[in-house]
């Protein structure tokens, strides 16, 4: 090959692999209805972008980066108020963020050589949890591209002492820590995993200074997002109370949320789910195959990704509470495990054949879950999701108001997120939310949960129609429509 095309040929893999992992995250983002906990933020946000108020809840939801981020993409396409945002412009946060941990991964995978860094890279690409939960709009996409940028510009200060890398990784530390209160889990675990591998540089003035800089990096980054930009100090005070209400509700014992200590590991697995298969065997035996390299070579950065995930896995496998979305921590070390696995290998064309091998059924997975069936109640990924039903409530509130004009769309229900996200375009006036039947439930359209349905109907006057709306998989709503508009 001609010199002049040696860099072309070197890099284009690379920009492949970044291409498609863009277009898999964001690729038709508004197919997918809104999970409860997307609306609930996303209405946040909202509030945001149309009043620019923020204030961060220490009992719900999480840090700040996710609406701060959003702010830029909703200008740039010309959405300043609640009733303009779509989906796509929420889901673009996690989406871009996560195609920009790709790049990422490969840049903190680069010591087991080009063409490795390149297989992990590709093989985060296509992840499953990695594309799903990129096309979500919650905080644990944005947790772990913020996590491997401070591992490279970690990485880049060890090699250089260059005090910016420090400064820069602290930097990151703190979006981390002001996306979610768990990023100290992960932090620490990196940390441990580093000090086990990597022979500690003798104690100095220098090194003192630069360990400073990084800690307070952090905690001005922090600092900013949870004061809302020293606009709202409390916020500080309550960085920290979060975790007594999360201690709190540990406490407290069963969330519903509660899965057996394999859950996580099971995500990469093989089973059956009404009919449909979900498995990634083929991609957690390489990366298990890597685990076993790591302890066999003196490749340090394949050691570090096979303690750091083994501890992140124990870590989360022992906490009662799990959720699917933080599968999204482990494919990471996965990915440069396997990586290791396949750099291992004797022969360059076999080591090709398996990663084809392993790419295929990575991307088969990504195309059920993320394409196929991103609600279906059997896909693993869309946990207590919400009904492709909810979209039918905005013609049913359009229609309704059009024929009752000022009256009052009725929500009784004790859940009834992901609704105010398809009802954001309604003037506030016109709807209300109430958790029990109040004493009058007439309106232009009444939606109850099926628990209150009995109650709603023995206070309705007039005739109604009655419909069905699924909120969610075991959540049934019931949709009382007056068949003559009330004067």
């Amino acid at each position: 090959m001609l010199p002049m095309f040696a860099p072309f040929s070197r890099w284009l893999p690379l920009a492949l692999v970044v291409l498609a992992a863009l277009w898999l995250r964001t690729h038709d983002l508004a197919r997918r209805p809104m999970h409860a906990d997307e609306a609930n933020q996303a209405i946040k946000f909202g509030d945001l972008l149309e009043h620019g108020r923020y204030a961060f809840d220490p009992r719900d939801h999480h840090g700040p980066t996710l609406y701060y981020a959003a702010l830029p993409i909703a200008w740039a396409r010309g959405q300043t108020t609640i009733a303009s945002l779509d989906e796509t412009t929420v889901r673009l946060v996690p989406a871009l963020a996560g195609t920009l941990g790709v790049l990422l991964l490969f840049a903190l995978a680069s010591p087991l050589g080009h063409w490795p860094a390149l297989a992990a890279a590709a093989l985060m690409a296509v992840a499953p949890a990695s594309v799903y939960y990129s096309r979500y709009f919650v905080q644990e996409t944005l947790l772990v591209t913020f996590f491997l940028a401070a591992l490279i510009c970690g990485q880049r200060w060890w090699r250089t002492g260059r005090p910016i890398w420090i400064i820069a990784a602290g930097a990151c530390a703190g979006l981390m820590q002001a996306t979610k209160a768990s990023a100290p889990l992960f932090a620490a675990s990196a940390l441990i995993a580093l000090a086990v591998v990597v022979r500690a540089r003798p104690a100095s003035a220098r090194l003192t200074r630069d360990l400073v800089l990084a800690l307070s990096a952090a905690l001005v980054v922090a600092a900013l997002f949870y004061s809302s930009f020293s606009t709202h100090l409390t916020g500080l005070h309550d960085a920290i109370a979060t975790y007594t209400h999360a201690g709190g509700r540990a406490a407290a014992g069963a969330s519903g949320h509660e899965k057996p200590f394999w859950y996580y590991l099971s995500l990469f697995g093989w089973h059956r789910e009404g009919g449909l298969l979900w498995q990634q065997l083929a991609f957690a035996l390489l990366a298990a195959a890597g685990f076993v390299v790591a302890f066999a070579k003196h490749q340090k950065i394949l050691r570090w990704a096979a303690l750091y995930t083994l501890l992140v896995v124990v870590a989360l496998s022992l906490t009662p509470y799990k959720t699917p979305w933080h599968a999204v921590h482990l494919v990471p070390g996965f990915a440069i495990l396997a990586a290791g696995a396949l750099a291992a290998l004797p022969f360059r064309p076999l080591a090709l054949a398996v990663a084809s091998g392993v790419l295929f059924l990575q991307i088969n997975q990504t195309h059920l879950a993320a394409f196929l069936r991103p609600a279906d109640a059997r896909n693993p990924y869309a946990y207590v999701h919400s009904s492709p039903d909810v979209r039918k409530i905005r013609a049913l509130a359009d229609s309704a108001l059009a024929r009752a004009p000022g009256a009052t769309i009725r929500v009784i229900s004790e859940e009834y997120w992901p609704l105010p996200w398809y009802l954001r375009a309604v003037p506030a006036a016109a709807v209300g939310y109430w958790s029990s039947p109040p004493a009058d439930c007439d309106g232009a359209l009444v939606i109850a949960s099926a628990t209150h349905a009995v109650a709603v109907r023995a206070r309705l006057h007039g005739d109604y129609h009655e419909s069905y709306l699924g909120l969610r998989p075991g959540f049934l709503c019931v949709v009382f429509t007056p068949v003559t508009t009330r004067p």
